[in-house]
């Protein structure tokens, strides 16, 4: 199709060197990985052990729970933990980025959001930005200035379009997460290939550019009326019109 590598979400049961050899023989590499915080508190030497056999070069913490988010006593344990992780992850000559969504994005007392808070709490050594555009957006920021605020600080980039109207609830059961409900109020919510949302993405692009990004990731976590690769292929020749 001309997509020049992956992310993974999980290895579906499978051994790594198994998942290894079917990317292999796909014609595809995984760059990077998304690993639920749960699962590297678990058995992190596992986590390392597996994604350094595939070969990737980041492994993200890709999104927390009710529980361990930020106003929440939780939050704490991601903060005293992520040291441990970023020296496993680093000695094996990979990165740890953490990956937004919208609720990072609360004001703490001090007034700052917690997302930046998280940020300023490590070393871009230990904890880099896999910067979520549409979460941006969701949460009310403008993607191509943040990405631009983090210069140097955000290698991955996650390109996902979508669309919204009115007051929407329980947007992550769209991202197959397990979550409170909420009352739904009547709104509309949805994931859209690239160059069909509310995106705009030749800004994106040229900040994900001049923040130094290494690597454009699309993502799209639901399709409506289309295959997923079908929506993938419409992704990527909107990419292409751009001039990518």
């Amino acid at each position: 199709m001309g997509w020049d590598f992956v992310e993974l979400a999980g290895l579906y049961g499978l051994p790594a060197a198994e998942v290894s050899r079917i990317l292999a023989a796909n014609g595809l590499k995984a760059y990077s990985a998304h690993v639920p915080f749960a699962e590297m508190k678990a058995d992190l030497a596992k986590v390392v052990r597996d994604y350094q056999t595939i070969g990737c070069a980041y492994i993200a913490i890709p999104y927390l729970p009710e529980d361990l988010r930020p106003l929440t006593p939780g939050f704490q344990t991601v903060l005293d933990y992520i040291p441990e992780i970023a020296k496993a992850v680093s000695q094996a000559g990979m990165q740890l980025l953490y990956h937004n969504h919208d609720f990072e994005f609360v004001r703490l007392p001090d007034g700052r959001y917690a997302l930046d808070a998280l940020y300023e709490a490590f070393s871009p050594q230990q904890l880099q930005m896999e910067g979520d555009t549409c979460w941006f957006n969701v949460a009310g920021v403008d993607p191509a200035a943040y990405l631009r605020q983090y210069s140097g600080r955000v290698p991955l980039v996650h390109l996902k379009d979508f669309f919204k109207a009115g007051q929407t609830s329980n947007m992550y059961e769209l991202i197959g997460t397990s979550v409170s409900r909420q009352a739904d109020q009547g709104g509309q919510f949805e994931f859209r290939p690239l160059g069909q949302g509310l995106q705009d993405f030749p800004a994106i692009l040229a900040a994900a550019e001049a923040a130094g990004s290494q690597a454009l990731i699309y993502e799209q976590d639901q399709c409506y009326q289309l295959p997923p690769l079908e929506a993938a292929r419409l992704s990527l020749a909107f990419l292409r019109s751009l001039g990518l």
